[in-house]
């Protein structure tokens, strides 16, 4: 059966819903996986339709997370992995099974209403050395032949996220955008193809990554309430960074003759922790600006913005390479529930936590009031935890940076102790640790219980050796240690 014939009550809700608040509240969300406890796929759908959330972008194709969106009337884009480029822009018949697999199956049988198909997630980043340069446009055209051989051509279309290093302005004016010169070539290509296929532009914008990148960035000019010193490029102002970027792919686009291609936002948000300027306040003020700006657009875009907030929810076995904000995206916590208050245009009360959301047992794994700060084994001991869980709390500027020394190791056990779903063993550090029913958690450093899920063998390795090779992940930490004792 076609969607319609399941899902017409449902979609003709939302769309009432867009209509009678506004276009603002068609918000997107990113839904990432790289989680050691994932909320139940049926769960997220839910938090996703409680807060009137009408569009979702997929980082792959995970087939439970597709059936659990059948019926939702939730627009939904699938991703494919960078490290599937390569197969598919070298084999039309990869392709096309792809397509089968994970878009036609889906539409036909599970009535999900898949409209993009994300082909790679930031191929061009510069720190990727031009690794997917070769394959990333052939992927693309191979897969949106596929779509046209399955005949979902107009239906689901194709696109690139890209990072927005991929053009760049010689000035500080949003008119001198192009493309990057490495790139240029390709990228024109790129947009020649997507808008003779109907397909939009792609873009994550991140102003937080420039207050990152850059002390001396004005922190006014990355929020949308105003900043003392605007940039006039010729007659139009730009008073937030977000509006001078994403103008300055607009005039990429029209200085290369494609000016009319559709621009979606793929990414959009701000991280609570894991750095000085990631934090619920900056957080906060960043998505509530941008939920009020999205219906503006820009001075060269003027009209809504067609945007996804990155991300959902928190994962906390992402990569942290480029910080440790990295795990600290989403705007609820690991378990659903929110982190600040956010009004999406939809209701009025803020956000809506999940639902039926299960626990382990309310203990935690402390320091031991016994143990010593002088144990020798305190180090590799903290070393271990934090290299086989998450840490990224912990350090100048976070959440928990206020802690003493005893506070930080107890964060360390705890935090390796409910990622192995509160094992005995897993708070078994040699003479240090301790299993506690009160609650060490100190005002905005929240020591966590982790949720419960269907399968509980999973977390971190434990080992009874576990000590004999330490790590030097996050060996920083323990020169905070003692620089404090």
């Amino acid at each position: 059966m076609g969607i319609w014939a399941v899902n017409h009550g449902v979609l003709v809700k939302i769309f009432v819903l867009c209509m009678m608040v506004s276009s603002v509240i068609c918000i997107g969300a990113n839904w990432g996986t790289q989680s050691t406890h994932p909320l139940p796929p049926s769960t997220i759908v839910k938090l996703l339709r409680d807060n009137g959330i009408q569009k979702v972008k997929l980082f792959d194709a995970d087939p439970s997370i597709l059936y659990a969106l059948g019926g939702s009337g939730i627009e939904v884009t699938v991703g494919i992995p960078n490290d599937m480029l390569y197969s598919l822009a070298n084999s039309v018949a990869a392709a096309e099974l792809w397509v089968q697999r994970n878009v036609s199956a889906h539409i036909s049988s599970n009535s999900v209403d898949i409209r993009y198909v994300a082909v790679g997630n930031e191929p061009f980043l510069t720190t990727l050395n031009g690794t997917y340069t070769g394959t990333t446009y052939p992927a693309l055209q191979n897969v949106q032949a596929a779509l046209i051989k399955a005949g979902l051509g107009t239906r689901v279309k194709v696109t690139i996220p890209l990072n927005a290093d991929v053009y760049k302005s010689s000035t500080s004016l949003p008119s001198t955008g192009d493309f990057r010169s490495d790139i240029h070539d390709l990228m024109v290509q790129i947009c020649q193809f997507l808008s003779n296929s109907g397909s939009p532009f792609t873009v994550n914008i991140y102003p937080f990554i420039s207050l990152y990148n850059d002390p001396n960035f004005p922190t006014d000019y990355a929020f949308f309430d105003g900043y003392s010193t605007p940039i006039n490029d010729n007659g139009r102002i730009y008073n937030n960074v977000f509006d001078a970027n994403y103008d300055t792919l607009v005039w990429a686009l029209q200085n290369n003759g494609i000016g009319n291609l559709s621009i979606i936002v793929g990414e959009v948000g701000w991280p609570t922790d894991g750095d000085l300027h990631a934090n619920i306040q900056y957080a906060q003020r960043f998505n509530q600006g941008f939920m009020s700006h999205m219906g503006k657009g820009t001075p060269m875009r003027p009209g809504t913005v067609d945007a996804y907030l990155f991300s959902l929810i928190d994962e906390d076995a992402k990569s942290i390479k480029p910080g440790n904000f990295e795990r600290h995206w989403g705007v609820f916590n690991y378990d659903g529930t929110p982190k600040y208050n956010l009004s999406l245009g939809s209701n009025s009360v803020g956000l809506v936590a999940a639902s039926n959301v299960q626990y382990l047992s309310r203990q935690w794994c402390v320091m031991s009031s016994n143990a010593s700060l002088d144990d020798p084994q305190v180090a590799p001991s903290v070393s271990y935890a934090c290299s086989h869980a998450d840490c990224t709390s912990l350090g100048y500027g976070t959440s928990c940076g206020n802690l003493d020394t005893g506070g930080n190791i107890s964060y360390a056990f705890n935090s390796y102790y409910q990622e192995n779903n509160q094992l005995l063993s897993a708070c078994q550090f040699p003479g240090l640790s301790v299993v506690t029913t009160t609650d060490p958690s100190q005002g905005v450093c929240v020591y966590k219980v982790m949720i419960r899920t269907s399968t509980l063998g999973g977390g971190a390795n434990v080992s009874s050796g576990f000590l004999s090779e330490p790590s030097n992940l996050l060996l920083l930490l323990f020169m905070i240690f003692l620089t404090l004792l």
